[in-house]
């Protein structure tokens, strides 16, 4: 039974571990992403990432690395308690950190029309236009309001009137691409939260049976 407490525990420490090079990879390549410039088919896409916590994300993968590095002496020592402890400690932050950024994340969501439309109003001609034609629209929220840009999808005020406003698509597509990102911390924090729960267990283990080679010592019968 030992056996197979620790072997789950192993498992749900690899998947652990997994996930913090997940954050950090996403976070690298959306910067890469970030940096290689605008384009038709990206822009929404980079515009979006710019606004997540990218550097909070590699931050947060640091701490689930130091925290897989901190449960190897508790395997390595099998009757050891204290660094199992600590270990758990630092699950906890971490699944905290995780939390937080998913929860943030989430919350953006919540705002994403009134968001977006100042991060319209920050864009270059280029990246508005860019936009415009992405989503085939004209103007934030209509052809009317101020900055719009007339490109070869709003040609004219005629054809850039019967377009919607870029605010129904870009919102859509923007709340779509964030729900996947803070549905993806929520399971991480998933993870976190069942490795919690197989620390405890181990350290449950190991209290019976450090209690259970006390007796045996009180009672002459030597270790298990």
């Amino acid at each position: 039974m030992a056996n197979k407490i620790l072997y789950t525990f192993l498992a749900a420490d690899a998947l652990f571990v997994l996930g913090g090079g997940l954050l950090v990879a996403v976070a690298v390549i959306s910067k890469a992403h970030i940096s290689t410039g605008e384009s038709l088919q990206k822009v929404a896409q980079m515009l979006l990432l710019s606004l997540c916590p990218l550097n909070a994300a590699i931050a947060n993968a640091v701490l689930v690395f130091i925290t897989f590095v901190i449960s190897l002496p508790a395997i390595i020592y099998p009757d050891n308690r204290a660094w199992l402890k600590l270990h758990a400690w630092f699950v906890v932050a971490s699944a905290t950190f995780t939390l937080g950024l998913g929860l943030g994340i989430w919350f953006e969501t919540l705002r994403t029309k009134s968001n977006l439309g100042v991060v319209w109003e920050q864009q270059t001609p280029r990246v508005r236009s860019l936009l415009q034609q992405r989503f085939d629209c004209c103007g934030y929220l209509n052809s009317t309001s101020p900055p719009f840009e007339a490109d070869s999808t709003c040609r004219t005020p005629l054809i850039a009137a019967q377009k919607q406003g870029c605010v129904g698509p870009f919102s859509n597509f923007a709340n779509n691409y964030l729900d996947v990102i803070f549905t993806a911390d929520f399971c991480i924090v998933a993870i976190d939260v069942i490795l919690l729960l197989c620390a405890a267990m181990v350290l449950k283990d190991r209290k019976e049976r450090a209690r259970y080679r006390l007796i045996d010592a009180k009672n002459g019968s030597g270790p298990i």
